[in-house]
């Protein structure tokens, strides 16, 4: 007859196994294929040109020069691994400087009144990550785009309207622009 010590430890150790197989092979083997089965979705929905990976639907990044549109500003420099805000209030010196100092850089850049200077090129997201502008921003720099590309302004500006994001399920957000897709097909039109 076996003691309760005995019993005890054996039915640990059957438990033990058993969740050792579930939550160590089974659901990360059934999260793998899960993963698979979406493709891209799964690998952070890499954009290619060219049959090259050239950045992700859901990543911001920097453009510069008159021939790209330009991303929102980022707390990190776009860096994927120090996603975060800066983390200063509204009323903190140093963001209403940045913010000022911003403010006047895009104004001069896109020949704009300082007043035209959507909030979106001004301020980081709260990722410092965002990959998306707002409409009115894309539209901001849409004359600088086009010159610099050789394209008119009309075609450009289509360009922005069909790279424009609704909101998600129609009511959840603000409509936006996906930057590196629009700076793709700006690419792609000017060639």
């Amino acid at each position: 007859m076996l003691t309760d010590l005995t019993r005890q430890s054996l039915a640990g150790l059957r438990i033990l196994f058993v969740l050792t197989v579930l939550l160590g092979v089974v659901y990360p083997l059934t999260v793998w294929v899960a993963g698979r089965a979406l493709a891209d979705r799964a690998d952070g929905q890499p954009l290619t040109v060219d049959g090259e990976v050239v950045g992700s639907r859901l990543l911001g990044q920097s453009f510069e020069g008159e021939q790209w549109f330009h991303s929102r500003p980022s707390a990190n420099d776009y860096d994927a691994l120090a996603s975060a805000p800066s983390n200063l209030g509204p009323t903190n010196p140093d963001l209403l400087a940045a913010i000022e100092q911003r403010r006047a850089e895009v104004a001069a850049f896109e020949k704009a009144a300082p007043d035209a200077v959507p909030a979106d090129a001004l301020t980081a997201s709260g990722s410092g990550l965002d990959p998306h502008i707002s409409l009115a921003y894309a539209m901001l720099q849409a004359d600088r785009v086009a010159e610099a590309n050789g394209l008119s302004t009309d075609e450009v500006r289509e360009l922005v309207e069909e790279s424009t994001d609704g909101p998600i399920l129609g009511f959840l957000g603000v409509e936006g622009v996906n930057v590196l897709e629009l700076n793709i097909a700006v690419q792609h039109a000017a060639r």
